[in-house]
């Protein structure tokens, strides 16, 4: 290998010294902080992880890290003009996360579980961080709530309305048609809007994708909700017309083949669909680069109101000492619940 190209340990050194010691000593925080909360969590992040990867609906939770690191990136340059300040009330945000956690473990509700693990994590950052980074960083630390697996109370109403819009369509197309709730009485056969069918999976990935692109495209706030609400209407009237079509093309062509094209069409390729549909009528208006999202560090300076939240100033082995201890505590309770539950 030619002696340029190798990365010796003084180029590491180098590298690591561009990092300022308030920073290094920030991230060491940060992670051993981490380390704790996931660990008092661990089985909520592993339910989560194995709901990420094994049903469908929340496959797209997978890109969520890479998006939220890609963001916390755009914005290295920014980060690196301010130091971070831990700040001593962000320890509350870290108890309610670890609070609201053991509620949903204790009482066995695995979407407020889940919401608890993720919300100490941020918690943690903005303790060991402070306000004026979490300002800055406002987009990914928030981002973070959509690695919460969250949907499956919206199935049974997205059910009905998928097939309230297929039998409008079916009349519409003079097929003759009855409907009983989620059933749908045709000619050629009875046709279910089933869970799978209820577009759930899409609507939920859309809700996240619109988040991203309404907060890193645009800068009005109409033009934000303008898209928010487009992205929600337009993925649930298309995934009625996917079930109209599905019962249309059954009509000439036979229930098995209509069965056949819906399976290959209602793939990723229909989320594509939407999704091109959405942002190609969204382009023009689209009003900033994504490398200009939020707020530049010479922005968070001059609020004023960052200089009251921020308080006087907190050793950062306090921070860590108060999320350790709260950790230890919740972890605690928990077995302790846990043990009464048994006995």
């Amino acid at each position: 290998m030619p002696p340029e190209t190798t990365f010796s340990p003084a180029s590491k050194q180098a590298v690591f010294s561009r990092i300022s010691p308030k920073w290094r000593e920030a991230l060491v925080v940060l992670i051993l902080g981490a380390l704790a909360s996931v660990v008092v969590t661990i089985r909520e992040w592993a339910e989560m992880l194995h709901q990420w990867w094994n049903i469908d609906t929340y496959s797209h939770i997978l890109l969520i890290p890479i998006i939220i690191g890609w963001l916390v990136a755009l914005k290295a340059s920014e980060l690196a003009k301010l130091a971070p300040r831990p700040w001593l009330p962000g320890l509350g945000v870290v108890a309610l996360g670890l609070s609201l956690w053991l509620i949903g473990r204790v009482t066995e509700t695995n979407l407020i579980a889940h919401a608890g693990a993720v919300g100490t994590l941020q918690g943690i950052v903005i303790a060991v961080l402070g306000p004026r980074v979490c300002t800055v960083i406002a987009l990914p630390l928030c981002f973070g709530v959509f690695l919460v697996p969250f949907g499956d109370e919206i199935i049974e109403p997205l059910q009905v309305v998928t097939a309230e819009i297929a039998i409008w369509l079916t009349h519409l197309s003079g097929i003759p048609a009855f409907s009983d709730g989620i059933y749908i009485d045709t000619p050629v056969g009875l046709f279910i809007v089933a869970e799978a069918c209820s577009g759930v999976r899409f609507l939920i990935a859309m809700i996240t994708l619109s988040v991203l692109v309404a907060y890193t495209r645009f800068t009005s706030w109409s033009r934000r909700a303008a898209f928010m609400v487009a992205s929600i209407i337009v993925p649930v009237v298309a995934n009625g017309v996917r079930a109209w079509g599905t019962i249309y093309i059954a009509q000439s062509q036979g229930v098995d083949f209509a069965a056949g094209f819906d399976h290959v069409f209602y793939g990723w390729f229909f989320f594509a669909f939407v999704v091109v549909l959405i942002l190609g009528c969204a382009w023009r208006y689209f009003e900033r680069d994504p490398e200009d999202y939020g707020w530049r560090a010479e922005e968070v300076l001059s609020f004023a109101i960052l200089d009251r939240f921020a308080g006087p100033n907190t050793p950062s082995a306090s921070i860590l000492a108060g999320i350790l201890a709260f950790c230890i505590l919740a972890g605690g309770a928990a077995v302790i619940a846990g043990s009464a539950a048994i006995g």
